[in-house]
């Protein structure tokens, strides 16, 4: 009986000891200079169609904006890095004007990783035959689903580097163009 007691006791306290983690939202920095935004010399709509040429060239499906607007481009990828594993790259871009005077372009940029595993499940059942009386046959069956097990933001700020560079990229060999 002590023993327990002590057990529980020395359970009770190590609880304690634990950090408390720290809350999703209180890692949000909120800096003025973001990996998720750039500024273009350019208009909004030759911002949003560099950034969907940029993904188009990378092999991104990229979709058409709704009618009557021209500031955004959404854009997906999917890979299969394993074979029971599947991740998409949703990437969605917001071409905003800047405030200045400037003929700028904000262009802001959010790419969320989702990825998928494969899980197997099985199910069995058995089937009684009534004029045999109690004869059964088992009957088994099993299925394989793509279930999401992560998704997050991206927050390489490499990666959106190098879409930033091949946006400028293409913006300078419209203008070249012109």
């Amino acid at each position: 009986m002590a023993l327990l007691v002590c057990a529980l006791v020395a359970g009770c306290g190590t609880r304690s000891i634990l950090p408390k983690p720290v809350p999703v939202y209180e890692r949000e920095s909120f800096d003025v200079r973001s990996r998720f935004s750039r500024e273009f010399v350019a208009s909004p709509a030759d911002t949003c169609n560099a950034a969907r040429r940029a993904l188009l060239s990378q092999g991104y499906a990229a979709q058409p904006a709704p009618a009557g607007t021209s500031d955004q481009v959404q854009g997906h990828k999917r890979f299969q890095p394993e074979g029971d594993t599947h991740v998409q790259i949703d990437f969605t871009v917001v071409c905003a004007p800047s405030s200045r005077n400037a003929p700028t372009t904000m262009a802001f940029v959010n790419a969320v990783q989702d990825r998928y595993a494969l899980k197997k499940s099985s199910t069995s059942a058995s089937v009684g035959v009534a004029p045999f009386g109690s004869i059964s046959v088992p009957v088994s069956q099993s299925s394989e689903a793509l279930i999401k097990v992560a998704s997050e933001t991206i927050p390489d700020g490499a990666f959106y580097e190098r879409f930033f560079d091949l946006v400028e990229s293409i913006l300078a060999t419209q203008k070249g163009l012109d």
